[in-house]
């Protein structure tokens, strides 16, 4: 079965979140709403850690935006752009079967499937399989570490493999998380307070390393000197 694409989107989403990273002044959020990216997934692309080699789509070639729009939205960090109805012919998608994923990222998945059972346990299997397009079976042999290429098989985040989106690990996660019966906004604050935590730590680590390393390998010129 085939569904309408939405023509009110960008056909092509990270090509245009691209443009608009490198043409504007726009926030990640901005450019996430309009384009429905995950805002970490727009920073992602911004720093060049997925998305390497996509070149910018012009939202203004496709009429779906305005310049008067995006001058509003540099001005106000809180301003959402809207996107018109293009003027390219209809698009034509597959809206159910399995999630297809490319041959070259398949060799991922197993990685993927790990990344989530580590970090993200409120994710159930249902879930997972839908989410990385695996089977119960694959899943079961990692979490039991039976899986026969377990010692070459490390944690990384789908997303950031291009097996799913961000959005979609985010609302995979908050899905689990509502199923324990707990609040999936409080749960990203404690998580996110934790992590700045030990990014915090890890520096104070690093400069007391760096201070401790100059403190001792400093010149002794005293043997030089006349007595």
């Amino acid at each position: 079965m085939s569904t309408i694409v939405d023509l009110r989107k960008p056909i092509m989403p990270k090509a245009t979140a691209v443009w608009l990273i490198d043409n504007t002044t726009l926030t990640f959020k901005q450019i996430g709403t309009f384009t429905d990216l995950h805002p970490i997934e727009v920073q992602a692309l911004a720093d060049g850690d997925i998305g390497r080699g996509i070149v910018g789509r012009n939202p203004l070639d496709e009429s779906i935006l305005t310049q008067e729009q995006i001058d509003k939205a540099q001005a106000d960090p809180e301003y959402i752009m809207v996107a018109s109805a293009s003027s390219l012919p209809p698009i034509k998608t597959r809206s159910k079967g399995p999630k297809y994923t490319p041959v070259a990222k398949r060799g991922d998945k197993p990685d993927a499937i790990s990344f989530i059972i580590k970090h993200h346990p409120e994710i159930k299997d249902p879930q997972i399989c839908k989410l990385i397009g695996t089977t119960k079976p694959t899943i079961m042999a990692i979490r039991e570490r039976t899986h026969a290429n377990m010692v070459n098989i490390k944690p990384r985040n789908p997303a950031d493999l291009g097996i799913c989106t961000y959005k979609e690990l985010e609302a995979a996660s908050h899905k689990g998380i509502r199923a324990l019966g707990r609040d999936p906004e409080e749960e990203a604050r404690q998580r996110e307070a934790v992590a700045e935590a030990e990014a915090e730590d890890a520096k104070k680590r690093a400069e007391e390393d760096s201070a401790a390393s100059g403190s001792t390998t400093g010149f002794d010129f005293s043997n030089f000197m006349n007595s």
